[in-house]
């Protein structure tokens, strides 16, 4: 992960209405700052100061694509599954749930089995 989290942090992250807006184009398929652009009403340098931003915290994720032409351009989608904010005790938590890759489900998956096949030896 990019930067640590802390609660104030995502707040201030998805307390952008633009920042929600690109997380929620990213999230039906990768999308360029252009295709974002044309799908709000966000000049590209805003844009691309809320995908840092929220690149930084490993919300989104960039691949380099490269067009019919040659040229090579970015798209971005998202990686963010759920956020949940918890209140107890006088303060309050935030739980972060990011998208994995079925490669990382695999090797958690089988880390895990490993881990109770060697707790099980006698």
């Amino acid at each position: 992960m990019g930067k640590e989290w802390d609660p104030e942090t995502i707040f201030d992250v998805l307390g952008s209405e633009r920042a929600r807006r690109i997380l929620a184009l990213a999230s039906v398929q990768p999308v360029s700052a252009d295709r974002i652009a044309e799908h709000t009403d966000m000049s590209l340098p805003t844009i691309y100061r809320r995908v840092n931003a929220l690149e930084e915290y490993d919300l989104l994720e960039a691949d380099t694509r490269i067009d019919t032409d040659g040229n090579h351009y970015k798209t971005f989608e998202t990686n963010l599954e759920r956020v949940c904010f918890e209140i107890e005790d006088g303060g309050f938590d935030v739980d972060i749930r990011l998208r994995r890759d079925m490669v990382d489900q695999f090797e958690e998956f089988w880390g895990d089995l490993e881990s109770s096949a060697r707790s099980d030896e006698p």
